[in-house]
């Protein structure tokens, strides 16, 4: 692992939930952090080199960690932790981004002592 970990968040379509991670995120000095979806009408979808540079994986929902643990079952993958965040939010809404910033940053301190 890297100095700086380097954090995948997964949604289904990466429109509202990880797409909001990323931005809340995306200058933090403790780690770098990237966002895809599922959805082969994701605005990013996940690929193999996500999964390759990810030292930890993000989901939203238990079924997408199974989706990712059946789809990628040829690599070595990362950890994968379930936020357990339901697809109700708008991008940037006030409840997720502190339900992401909360989960996050417990995540980070306990995994990386960061």
């Amino acid at each position: 692992m890297t100095n700086r970990p380097n954090i995948l968040v997964v949604c289904g379509r990466n429109k509202k939930r990880s797409r909001t991670a990323e931005h809340l995120f995306i200058n933090d000095p403790r780690f770098n952090i990237r966002s895809a979806g599922l959805s082969p009408k994701s605005d990013r979808k996940i690929s193999e080199n996500d999964i390759q540079w990810a030292d930890l994986i993000l989901v939203m929902e238990s079924e997408q960690r199974n989706k990712i643990r059946d789809l990628y079952k040829h690599l070595n993958l990362p950890s994968i932790i379930i936020l357990d965040i339901p697809d109700e939010f708008e991008f940037m809404n006030k409840e997720l981004v502190e339900m992401l910033s909360d989960k996050i940053n417990d995540i980070v301190k306990s995994i990386y002592s960061i």
